[in-house]
């Protein structure tokens, strides 16, 4: 039995994963549109400003560490 693949071209190549990428993004929307807010309470006692973690820096009482 021959199994032997087609080559695809680039053409072809970038085609499917437009068509997957765009699949992709359609899927990931409907998530977030069916996906519930969450309803969490204030954090207390929480640093003041952006989100630490986010930046990969975390400052208390003037110490600063990198994670």
């Amino acid at each position: 039995m021959n199994t032997q693949k087609k080559a695809s071209s680039a053409e072809e190549i970038a085609a499917r994963l437009a068509e997957a990428a765009k699949r992709a993004n359609e899927e990931a929307d409907a998530r977030r549109a069916a996906a519930k807010p969450l309803n969490l309470p204030p954090e207390l006692g929480g640093p003041k400003g952006l989100e630490p973690t986010r930046y990969g820096d975390w400052e208390k009482k003037g110490l600063i560490s990198d994670f």
